[in-house]
Order: C-alpha cells, then sequence, then structure tokens
C-alpha cells in the first residue's frame, strides 16, 4: 500500500436502493472498500427493505424480491456498519446521495449518523476541469479501468472507486490531490462557541438558514441553493474575526428540494425569529420579515361613489381576507406607508388628491396636488371623472392583489435535481398549509381541514411568482370538506 494514496482511513462506498427520494425508497444493497494503513478490505451485503422492489431496479441492478427476502434489514445491519464507517473519510459518487440515505436509514433507527464525505464527481470536475462529463461509465473509460463484477451492483461501483482513487494519484502529483480534496471536504474551523458536529450535519441541500447571536437575536438569514457550502463559507480564516463570528451562538437550517421550498423556509425561519426575540440589523436587503407584516396589513379597495369616481378606501387584513377580496390594490404593512405611497403615485400619474381620498373633499376649490400642479384638475372640472377614473385603474394596475384562482387547494410539486428529494407544498387561499413528503402525509394533512393562518404578503409573493413562471408542477384539489 503506498502511503501516498491514503492520508487518512478511507472508506469507499456505493448503495443500490429502491429508488432515489430519501423519504419513501430504501437501501437494498451495501458495498464497501475500507483502506488505511493495514490495506484494503471489501464487505458487501444486501439489505431487506421490507417492501417489495419494483421492475425497473430490478433490470437496473439484478436484484428481485427473492433475493432480498431472506437478507438481513438495515436495523439488523446498523451496529456491523456503523463500525466499518466510523472515522473514515466516506467517499462515493454523488456523495450526496449514498451519505443522504444513510443518514436517513440510521435515523429510522434513533440514530444520528456523521460522517465527513467527498464526491468523486466533484474531485474529478476539480481534477479535470478541460472535461464536461463526469459519470462513473465515462470516468471508467477515459481513465481504463477494468469493471470487476456487474455495474450497479454496490460492490463492484466501491471497487471502481477505488480503483479511481489509485489512478488519480498516479496521474497527478499528490500535493495537488491533497489540495483539492482539502477544500472539497470543507472542515473549517469553527468558532469556540459553536459545536463542531455543524460541520457534519449540514446538508448538502437547498434551504434557508439563520445565524443567531445573544438571547435569540437575528444576526443574519438567507436562501442558499447548498446549505452546507454557503454555511461553511462564512467560517473561513479571512473573515473569523469579523463582528458576524464574533456574535455567533447558533445557526439554523431548514432543508428544501428546490427554489421555491428555499425561500418558503426563508419565510419561516423569519418568522420564527419575529415571534421568539428581537431583531439585529444585519439582516439581508430584501430579506423577509414575514412575522412582523401580519400586524397592521392593510391593502386600498376601489369602491364606487355617488358621483360615479372610484376611490381607495383602506381595508384591512384583520377585517376581509385578502386572498379571495375584490379589487385591492397592493399590501403595505402600515397605515401610514399605504398612504405614502398612494400620495406618491398620485404625483406621479397626476391624480388628484381629492378624489383619492388625500385632501379634504369637503373643502371647496382645487385639491392640494392642483395647486402643486400635480393633478389634472379634475378637482375643479378641467377634466372629466371617467377619465380620471380610468387613469386611476391604469395606475393601480400592476399593484393589483390577485385573488385566489382555484376553488379548492393547491399542490406544488417540487423535486432536487438529483430526484432524490420531494416536496409537495401544500398551499391553500395563498397560505402555505404544509410541506409533505409522500401522498399519505398530504391524504391526512387534507383530512384535517383547512388552515386558520393569517395572509402573508411575502408568502403570496413567493408563490405567486412560481405560478406565473409556470416552471413548477401543480396538482389543483377539491375543496376542503368541512
Amino acid at each position: 500500500m503506498n502511503p501516498a494514496f491514503v492520508p487518512e482511513a478511507l472508506v469507499f462506498v456505493d448503495l443500490e436502493t429502491s429508488g432515489a427520494n430519501f423519504a419513501n425508497d430504501r437501501i437494498i444493497e451495501v458495498g464497501l472498500v475500507e483502506v488505511d494503513s493495514e490495506g484494503a478490505r471489501e464487505w458487501s451485503v444486501l439489505v431487506n427493505p421490507e417492501a417489495p422492489v419494483s421492475s425497473f431496479i430490478t433490470g437496473l441492478t439484478g436484484i428481485d424480491d427473492a433475493m432480498l427476502s431472506s437478507a438481513p434489514t438495515f436495523a439488523q445491519l446498523a451496529p456491523s456498519l456503523l463500525e466499518r464507517l466510523r472515522g473514515r473519510l466516506l467517499i462515493a459518487h454523488n456523495a450526496r446521495f449514498d451519505y443522504g440515505f444513510l443518514r436517513c436509514e440510521f435515523k429510522r433507527l434513533g440514530i444520528e449518523f456523521r460522517a465527513p464525505t467527498l464526491c468523486t464527481v466533484k474531485l474529478s470536475r476539480k481534477l479535470f476541469p478541460q472535461h464536461h462529463r463526469h459519470n462513473l461509465d465515462t470516468l471508467v473509460t477515459r481513465h481504463g479501468l477494468a469493471v470487476a463484477g456487474s455495474r450497479h451492483r454496490a460492490l463492484a461501483d466501491a471497487r471502481l472507486l477505488w480503483d479511481l482513487w489509485r489512478c488519480w494519484h498516479e496521474q497527478l502529483p499528490v500535493e495537488t490531490i491533497r489540495s483539492v480534496v482539502a477544500n472539497l471536504v470543507g472542515r473549517p474551523e469553527l468558532p469556540a462557541q459553536i459545536d463542531p458536529a455543524l460541520i457534519d450535519d449540514l446538508p448538502e441541500a437547498a434551504g434557508a438558514y439563520a445565524f443567531y447571536g445573544e438571547d435569540g437575536r437575528l444576526l443574519l438569514l438567507r436562501r442558499a441553493s447548498n446549505l452546507r457550502q454557503q454555511v461553511l463559507a462564512h467560517f473561513t480564516a479571512a473573515k473569523r474575526e469579523t463582528p458576524l463570528l464574533r456574535d455567533l451562538r447558533r445557526v439554523d437550517w431548514r432543508e428544501a428540494a428546490g427554489e421555491l421550498g428555499a425561500r418558503l423556509r426563508e419565510i419561516e425561519l423569519s418568522r420564527c425569529a419575529a415571534e421568539s426575540g428581537p431583531q439585529a440589523g444585519l439582516r439581508e436587503p430584501g430579506g423577509s420579515n414575514a412575522g412582523a407584516a401580519a400586524r397592521g396589513l392593510c391593502s386600498w379597495q376601489l369602491q364606487a361613489r355617488q358621483n360615479g369616481h372610484l376611490r381607495p378606501e383602506l381595508v384591512f387584513a384583520e377585517d376581509l381576507d385578502f386572498a379571495i377580496a375584490d379589487d385591492l390594490f397592493g399590501i403595505y404593512p402600515s397605515h401610514r406607508e399605504a398612504t405614502r405611497s398612494l400620495r406618491k403615485l398620485a404625483d406621479a400619474q397626476r391624480l388628484c388628491y381629492k378624489l383619492l381620498g388625500l385632501d379634504d373633499s369637503s373643502k371647496p376649490g382645487a385639491c392640494a396636488a392642483y395647486r402643486q400642479k400635480s393633478c389634472r384638475g379634475v378637482c375643479i372640472g378641467k377634466e372629466t371623472v371617467a377619465l380620471h377614473c380610468a387613469r386611476v385603474l391604469t395606475a393601480l394596475a400592476k399593484f393589483k392583489v390577485k385573488p385566489w384562482p382555484y376553488k379548492g387547494p393547491l399542490l406544488l410539486l417540487e423535486r432536487d435535481e438529483f430526484g432524490m428529494r420531494e416536496e409537495f407544498h401544500l398551499v391553500d387561499r395563498w397560505r402555505l398549509v404544509a410541506t409533505l413528503h409522500n401522498e399519505e402525509a398530504l391524504q391526512a394533512r387534507l383530512a384535517d381541514g383547512p388552515t386558520g393562518q393569517a395572509f402573508d404578503p411575502d408568502t403570496y409573493r413567493v408563490i405567486g411568482r412560481f405560478l406565473q413562471a409556470g416552471k413548477i408542477g401543480l396538482r389543483p384539489l377539491p375543496p376542503f370538506s368541512l
């Protein structure tokens, strides 16, 4: 064994599974190559998933129900598997897949499994950036490796990763590989007050995260396409002495399947922070403030007056469900902000203060805006009421609050790029009722009836944008049965 190949204890891992979804599918085979100063040792085992395997998986792997019926369950294998994995760098192709499945299987048994991981897809991309494809079959061909056994069987694929590792060490300087590996494994030095388990706990998944200081004070709130990568980037040596890290006491996060889920998790974290503690001034520009928005939430509603003009009247979310009300324009956190925005719009479009309710209509003569030459004079007969109403409608059109367009709730289907995480966002009247992971959980939640949550403008805007973009799966559902 060349010591340069093995700077620390390694384990090359491949799993075969009943599908690609962490929540619903199970491991059906484990293959390991354990490598350390004493040499390389192989271990493989079939795993009874306690559920039928699909014909597709059987066709891909050659593993069928008959082969698995007498195999041990994961619970029976867990102690010996933990012993083989403990204290080693876990190396896998698309490591997020294998590590995610292992963590889920152990979690079902009440075991928190953590291990440093290295993805050979990412390693190949860094070592050979001139190539565009880095799937395992391509790497086998590119580097002239021999397949010992059947592809898509766990031990055969784990052997290929060990062969690939040795091949790369023969082709490239050891220092180059070690530098890239250190960067990819990403184990920065955390502040003394932060639990070092954070490094292993952070998932390579989309989501949102928050940094908290003393007394639960929110220091930072962001969403991320890769939580692990983005959170650990805050702990580089260059940032170690920043006020943010000096004040940091806790990191929290919420995983998601994709961008919609990440945005919704950001709102969730913001609401939790607003309800549980004081806010700090370091929040990112444009960050969500859903928790504070509910109190005093208001909108302008156009109402017809006797003289034929349409006048905006302020209505409040505590009195009216903004999700189903007609003729609402703009959503504002307070009466003051709503009035300021309407006045700004009136000045920009040369609308009449009196007809908009921004000036005392009982006083004779021109409105204050006309005297400032920012009204076309409907208040003194220089413009018709009908024309002014048409201009008001045009000016307000882009601020219109869209009523909920479905008869019942809607399911938004989101999957991550690898198909390993699937989320069902159950939405009703622009409210996020729940985020679920399988059909059984969905039906159980539907049976509980509609949500009693208040209308939230941030959730309304996020979901509205995704519906308008048309890039997410939709499943309209029948109305809740009361």
